[in-house]
């Protein structure tokens, strides 16, 4: 009994652990989805700036300290494949998230079946010890 309840608690560190790391991995994916967010209102407001002005207009893109033109057509075709990418780069971390947080329930679930099984251990232990 001592042995199974040693091993019982080993593989618990072991769970518990790999709990942690999930949850962690759970917490970078929402920053960084936070930032492609971010990413994504942003263009979404260069795009709708963009499709204010004349076909005429000068357009600038900021390329460091300089300030280099560029055609207003080119400029509307980068922000729309930026929001595509964002777009695409949101729904993969929707989906990791998903994933993510379905291991973190079955780790969960582990964890607490091995509780489980330490405390019948320890109360039939405590039984015998009576």
């Amino acid at each position: 009994m001592a042995s199974a309840l040693k091993e019982l608690q080993a593989q618990l560190e072991n769970q518990a652990a790999s709990l942690n790391k999930i949850q962690k991995d759970i917490g970078k994916n929402h920053q960084v989805r936070r930032q492609y967010t971010v990413q994504h209102g942003e263009n979404e407001m260069v795009q709708k700036e963009l499709e204010l002005l004349e076909d005429d207009a000068n357009v600038y893109k900021l390329i460091g300290p300089v300030l280099v033109k560029q055609d207003l057509a080119e400029a509307k075709a980068n922000v729309n494949k930026r929001l595509d990418y964002i777009t695409a780069e949101l729904k993969r971390m929707d989906a990791t998230l998903k994933t993510m947080e379905e291991q973190q329930m079955a780790k969960r679930d582990e964890v607490m079946k091995t509780q489980q099984r330490i405390q019948a251990i320890q109360a039939a232990q405590a039984a015998k010890a009576k």
